[in-house]
């Protein structure tokens, strides 16, 4: 069986066959108890659509969950390929012209913001995709 990521949140809006959940992410050290006195402690707030797999409403408490996989496939796409572009850009273009470090790095960084609005191109292709599915408790 495929292993799932799974977190809990509460409904805050719906529509149609997909709800807006709300999900408080804690570092590590959020329940320790003694965080009051060290300042590494820290949570964030974020809101993502799901795809109901039950009737819910506003306020319900709910699991989200996605595939492992999918979230594997996400940090490929975010971080590993970007890098590689990068060092593509930089060893073709160091080893092939005799342009100064400076423009060999902007461009590298131009070919990764081209890769970020290629990805965004396809957002709603990606979307499709990467679905989270949430479910009541």
């Amino acid at each position: 069986m495929e292993e799932l990521i799974r977190h809990i949140g509460i409904v805050r809006s719906v529509q149609g066959d997909s709800a807006l959940v709300e999900i408080t992410q804690s570092s590590a050290c959020s329940a320790c108890k003694a965080k009051s006195m060290c300042m590494s402690s820290e949570s964030q707030v974020k809101q993502m659509n799901v795809v109901m797999q039950e009737p819910l409403q506003v306020g319900d408490q709910v699991e989200v969950e996605v595939r492992e996989r999918l979230a594997w496939k996400a940090v490929l796409l975010a971080y590993i390929l970007p890098f590689i572009v990068m060092l593509a850009i930089i060893a073709v273009l160091d080893f092939a012209t005799d342009w100064s470090e400076a423009v060999v790095g902007t461009l590298s960084l131009c070919g990764i913001a081209l890769y970020y609005i290629g990805l965004s191109v396809f957002k709603h292709r990606l979307q499709k995709q990467f679905t989270f599915t949430a479910r009541k408790l």
